[in-house]
């Protein structure tokens, strides 16, 4: 089967390397040209990850850090969606880690010094692997917003950061993904350095009643597109590659 020519996304339609209201920007941004290193055959060819490294529990970040007979407290979602190519075809055996504030807004990281409280049931990350089909799912507490040392009162919006593994180490995508109807999504200084607003609709998932369980937990779908014109907007990688 021949593969499908490259369609390269418009740079245009990404950050720039400076954004005054971004204000680690004005840091941390590159004043030379970027420079592309080939990767190595090592870096390409492994390691493979597969369905044999997972554990029983790590995409239920519900339970998989909490002592026995106990779960983490706050609103209880399961996020799920596809990964798919630029061409729509599903992306099987696709390793997906995730992490993530408290439903305070509180990372599980000795240099968060935010106020709100630590929940002693609650690790914040987890991981899956994609089915045949490219589809993935894991079960975990909705994140709080919380503030941020930017303009003086900056809140970052409720999200999860996704880190998506290829056949090959070096071959990783970061992104976030953020909730429907969250209003800080229009105040963050990181989201809005995104110039298209198709961009910034790629990193939001949808409330999803159809997979809800009743009485139990709400469902988003977040979808995951790589490469091409229409990819989800990776963090680390701006070009989709």
């Amino acid at each position: 089967m021949a593969e499908a020519p490259f369609k390269p996304r418009d740079l245009r339609a990404h950050p720039p390397p400076f954004y005054p209201d971004y204000r680690s920007t004005h840091f941390r941004a590159p004043s030379h040209a970027l420079l592309h290193y080939a990767p190595t055959a090592t870096e390409m060819a492994g390691p493979v990850f597969g369905q044999g490294m997972l554990g029983a529990d790590d995409d239920d970040l519900i339970v998989n850090y909490a002592a026995a007979g106990q779960a983490a407290l706050g609103p209880r979602i399961l996020v799920h969606g596809v990964l798919r190519d630029q061409d729509a075809r599903p992306m099987p055996g696709k390793l997906i880690e995730v992490w993530q504030a408290n439903a305070g807004g509180r990372y599980r990281h000795k240099k968060d010094g935010y106020l709100a409280p630590l929940d002693p049931n609650f690790g914040g990350c987890g991981r899956c692997v994609t089915g045949p089909d490219g589809t993935y799912s894991f079960r975990t507490i909705q994140p709080g917003p919380y503030p941020w040392p930017n303009g003086g009162n900056d809140w970052r919006p409720a999200h999860i950061h996704f880190s998506v593994f290829g056949d090959g180490f070096a071959q990783r995508l970061i992104t976030q993904m953020y909730f429907e109807g969250d209003p800080h999504i229009a105040l963050c200084p990181i989201v809005q350095s995104i110039p298209d607003p198709k961009g910034i609709d790629t990193l939001v998932a949808r409330l999803d009643m159809g997979q809800t369980v009743p009485m139990d937990i709400r469902a988003y779908r977040f979808d995951i597109t790589l490469r091409g014109r229409d990819a989800t907007y990776f963090e680390n990688f701006k070009d989709g590659t």
